[in-house]
């Protein structure tokens, strides 16, 4: 595994890390999240990536984590990174959701007992809701470092103006903002251009989410939408309107440059995202060991050439494919 330190910290982050978002819920099989968290551990993933509305059921992820930690990695707890954010729907009534310093401090107490553990290594604002004031929600992060339920804080998804402001508050308050959450790959590239650079700039590492576009930029859509695919499902994140014309020719076209780079189409959707030089780690998400150990290759080949990135710049830089 490759490490990096994570901003201006001495934090150091896998560049590959396993995120809990799908495959890790009630509805899925215990058996198998086993053995992808226990295989990412040793191949030095040390990072897992939570939110307590992870699922389906919302909090199940949690749940299982701390089963598979208490049941097969209890004594290396200290070698784990473990992260947690809250901020979207959670439970019902008006105090399930939102940025709001209520939904923050039940939320890392709900998901500390979920998950077993005393602390996170970092927690997050899961979002900017649009409403509570910035200050509030940075309050309620400085005091859940202050409380020892968190070593360190972070912020996911925030609008540029806001983000400056969350640096700006947790830098007062001397508890400064360690990571950044944003989702970004080769057909989303917004928050490459509005927020990696402030985040740079203030001293955040950042991490990437969604690197393969729900599945877009792994080949898997070449040829239709599979029957058991995500996009075929009725509600999803990736819905079937979603798989354009232009974004399959587009995978078709990157998937030639894979090949000749001896990669999958998904291996080097990663390692581009990992091209960025401000980028501290990527989140990957896996349904199976074999996947997992796909995602896993992609260290054999980080390296691009100039031509290779001019080539694929050509490719998505038209406005259709972004998301």
């Amino acid at each position: 595994m490759i490490y990096n330190y994570c901003g201006h910290s001495g934090v150091q982050l896998p560049v590959l890390s396993l995120g809990l978002w799908h495959n890790f819920g009630s509805v899925d099989d215990f058996n198998v999240a086993t053995q992808m968290i226990l295989r990412a551990f040793d191949a030095g993933i040390c990072h897992f990536d939570l939110a307590n509305n992870y699922g389906p059921v919302p909090g199940s992820a949690e749940t299982n984590f701390g089963r598979i930690l208490k049941n097969n990695l209890a004594s290396h707890r200290d070698e784990m990174f473990i992260s947690n954010k809250a901020g979207h729907d959670m439970w019902p009534g008006v105090y399930g959701t939102g940025s709001s310093r209520k939904n923050l401090m039940a939320s890392c107490d709900q998901s500390l007992r979920r998950c077993g553990l005393d602390y996170f290594d970092v927690f997050y604002s899961h979002r900017y809701d649009g409403v509570t004031p910035v200050e509030e929600t940075m309050q309620a992060l400085i005091d859940l470092v202050r409380q020892g339920k968190a070593l360190y804080v972070g912020i996911s998804k925030y609008p540029a103006d806001k983000q400056q402001l969350a640096y700006d508050i947790l830098r007062e308050a001397h508890v400064p903002c360690l990571i950044s959450q944003y989702r970004h790959s080769m057909f989303d590239r917004k928050a490459q251009q509005a927020n990696f650079q402030i985040a740079a700039d203030n001293g955040s590492g950042i991490i990437c989410f969604s690197p393969l576009a729900q599945g877009l930029l792994t080949g898997k859509y070449d040829n239709g939408i599979p029957a058991n695919s995500r996009a075929a499902k009725a509600s999803g994140f990736l819905q079937q309107s979603q798989v354009t014309p232009e974004r399959i020719e587009a995978a078709r076209k990157l998937g030639q440059i894979a090949k000749r780079r001896s990669q999958s189409m998904a291996q080097m959707a990663l390692a581009w995202v990992l091209s960025d030089e401000r980028v501290t780690s990527c989140i990957i998400g896996t349904s199976s060991v074999a996947q997992l150990e796909n995602n896993l290759q992609t260290l054999e080949n980080l390296h691009f050439s100039t031509e290779e990135l001019h080539e694929i710049d050509e490719i998505i830089s038209d406005p259709k494919l972004s998301f």
